[in-house]
């Protein structure tokens, strides 16, 4: 027999904490790591949808400032034409949730497609030898 859904929650709950919804964001701004060409695609459609990783789990993954290198560095590693785009997560409302990933840490996903209205600036990612060249960020 399986157990229900709300026990299910209940023991997600109890070990990675509450599901973030209906809250105010965890950090005013969150980052998305995107191949160049497609967010150039996304600004002239006027959204962005998500990258084919996103597509395929339902959300489009964000990162926290925090958070970014090591995204960066597992998920783009030796990747050039990337920007990082800055994104005041106030602006996202309830799509926003912030969910359990990498080590148990809160990561922001949105349920829905990103506005440009909610891009506060967009900026190259250059590639060094080390890894990827990141702007001062906000938290």
């Amino acid at each position: 027999m399986f157990p229900s859904a709300r026990a299910l929650e209940g023991v997600i709950a109890r070990r990675y904490g509450p599901r973030r919804t209906n809250e105010a964001p965890l950090t005013p701004t969150i980052y998305k790591i995107s191949p160049a060409a497609l967010w150039r695609e996304a600004e002239q459609a006027g959204t962005f949808t998500g990258a084919p990783v996103d597509l395929a789990d339902g959300f489009i993954h964000f990162s926290t400032a925090a958070q970014a290198a090591e995204t960066a560095a597992r998920h783009f590693a030796g990747v050039s034409d990337l920007v990082l785009v800055a994104v005041d997560s106030a602006a996202l409302g309830e799509a926003l949730r912030y969910e359990p990933s990498r080590g148990s840490a809160l990561f922001p996903h949105l349920y829905g497609a990103l506005p440009m209205s909610a891009v506060r600036w967009v900026k190259p990612l250059p590639l060094r030898s080390d890894g990827h060249e990141f702007p001062e960020l906000e938290p």
